[in-house]
């Protein structure tokens, strides 16, 4: 039997085979149609800049010796989450744009939110691991090398790695338990908790409290303790006697405050409109959950790679062994 999906938002196919495993529509850019084709593009250099940027920084870390440092094990797990996050979004939207592919059944929508929420939550935790790799680096310089070793930010990063998905299983694992009616139309090209419980007919409040508090006691908890870190260090900095000393030290720590900037604010934009606007346009919702799940993969291997002295010299390295390649 061959599923037709409805193009109209409010129309939804059900049918014996769907009781068991709904399908969820997806759908993408609604209104957008006529530049399609435009979005598509957009979207495809988003992910191959994403993907490629990420990629390329795993291998300078993972083949050059000089780069096996802590700092640069923090910047691998960052690109890990990065890719992880671009990958999640990958099937749902380009299957939109190259074969017009809308349904999505109720399991792999678990699978793709689950991989979302939990790719989120690691690289909140990254992020804050490397801002107490920043703070000890500027406010204990000496004690530097005792405190963060290699060892320390492997274990950092197995937690960091778990604490996603196990923070994460729980509210997925239940929305398979609840029942679902009326529309069944999701306003994004891939699937979220906080809009596919919305659409359940039947008491969710426990994972509405589930998902506020994880938010709370994840990426809030999280966010303060990282602005708690950039409180002493900017108090450090100040102390300083000249102003090429502040100066120079504050250099290291801006390309993880732009990557916390990129990441924070449209996943703090995202959740206050999912609760508190819900009468917002359609347009808003869908610009700020592409801008949160889209932009950060993209632009933190650039700023990285602009900021870092290290990583620009292996990308000299890279193409000046190209070069001579190519003339030879």
């Amino acid at each position: 039997m061959t599923a037709q999906y409805p193009l109209h938002p409010h129309i939804v196919l059900l049918s014996n085979l769907t009781q068991l495993s709904p399908l969820l529509y997806l759908t993408g850019f609604p209104g957008l149609e006529t530049v399609e084709h435009w979005i598509f593009i957009f979207f495809f250099l988003m992910y191959l800049v994403a993907i490629s940027g990420n990629c390329f920084i795993l291998i300078i870390v993972k083949t050059n010796p000089r780069l096996h440092t802590p700092m640069y094990y923090l910047l691998s797990f960052l690109a890990f989450t990065d890719l992880g996050l671009s990958v999640s979004t990958l099937p749902t939207t380009m299957g939109i744009f190259w074969f017009k592919s809308h349904g999505i059944y109720f399991g792999a929508c678990q699978v793709q939110m689950f991989c979302i929420h939990s790719f989120s939550f690691m690289e909140s935790s990254v992020l804050l691991v490397m801002s107490f790799d920043r703070f000890v680096a500027i406010c204990y310089p000496l004690r530097y090398s005792v405190i963060i070793t290699g060892q320390r930010v492997l274990r950092a990063g197995l937690v960091v790695i778990l604490r996603g998905p196990i923070a994460t299983v729980p509210i997925v694992s239940l929305l398979k338990t609840f029942p679902y009616c009326g529309s069944r139309v999701l306003s994004h090209s891939f699937c979220l908790h906080q809009e596919v419980i919305h659409l359940a007919c039947t008491d969710t409040t426990f994972n509405n409290l589930y998902g506020l508090i994880l938010v709370m006691f994840t990426v809030v908890l999280d966010l303060v303790l990282i602005a708690l870190s950039y409180g002493v260090i900017l108090h450090t900095v100040a102390r300083l006697a000249s102003k090429e000393e502040r100066l120079r030290a504050f250099q290291t720590c801006t390309s993880h405050l732009c990557a916390v900037l990129v990441f924070f604010v449209p996943m703090v934009g995202l959740s206050l409109i999912h609760r508190f606007g819900k009468h917002a346009p359609l347009a808003v919702h869908l610009f700020m959950a592409n801008v949160y799940l889209f932009v950060p993969p993209m632009l933190n291997p650039i700023i990285y790679s602009i900021k870092t002295k290290e990583i620009r010299h292996a990308i000299s390295k890279l193409l000046g062994l190209r070069k001579a390649s190519a003339e030879s």
